[in-house]
């Protein structure tokens, strides 16, 4: 049993790595066509680029590799004691092979148990951290909005838009004023447990 193909956590509940082709090869964002009212930004793009996002996703890389350093160590003693068996089984006594057979049966569960208990830990810190992130994030992009007069904002990723004029993108003036605003509040919240 392999625990990094039992182990299968993703970074990519906060929305890293989808939609940044959308993004790609743009260097400069256009100015905002004159007289719009509807613009989109690209929360993935957001989640990955902005200093709020990139500590959110440290927490989630931290958490996930945490687990899977006890889930390794889990595995190394269940190897050992496979080890073990294949190697004195034939000159073991009938109730010491018998012990140490339980003992790798029981050690089998707590790797499984363990796994998921580890899954769904991850799982559950990502939500919270994504409402976390959604929750700071949603108050910036109105006040973008506002300024520039929108009376609509689209997540690009979400909302089905196949083309629109590069103007259109506001994720850049997003960025920028989530990080302005995660710098005076002192970094990331914490999720309530």
């Amino acid at each position: 049993m392999k625990v990094s193909s039992v182990v299968a956590m993703s970074l990519f509940a906060l929305g890293i790595g989808g939609g940044q082709v959308w993004a790609a090869g743009q260097e400069a964002q256009a100015a905002l066509p004159e007289g719009a009212v509807l613009a989109w930004v690209n929360v993935p793009r957001i989640a990955a680029e902005s200093a709020s996002g990139q500590e959110l996703a440290a927490q989630v890389q931290a958490l996930n590799e945490e687990k899977l350093t006890e889930l390794n160590t889990m595995n190394e003693a269940l190897q050992a004691s496979q080890q073990k068996l294949q190697q004195g089984g034939t000159v073991m006594s009938d109730t010491a092979r018998a012990q140490l057979e339980r003992e790798i049966g029981r050690m089998q569960v707590d790797i499984q148990r363990a796994t998921e208990d580890a899954q769904i830990e991850v799982q559950t810190l990502q939500e919270q951290l994504q409402v976390s992130f959604q929750d700071d994030l949603i108050p910036v992009i109105a006040e973008v909005s506002a300024e520039k007069g929108l009376h609509l904002v689209l997540s690009v990723s979400d909302s089905g838009v196949v083309w629109s004029a590069p103007g259109l993108d506001i994720t850049d003036d997003v960025i920028t004023r989530f990080d302005a605003a995660h710098a005076a509040a002192g970094g990331a919240a914490q999720p309530q447990p």
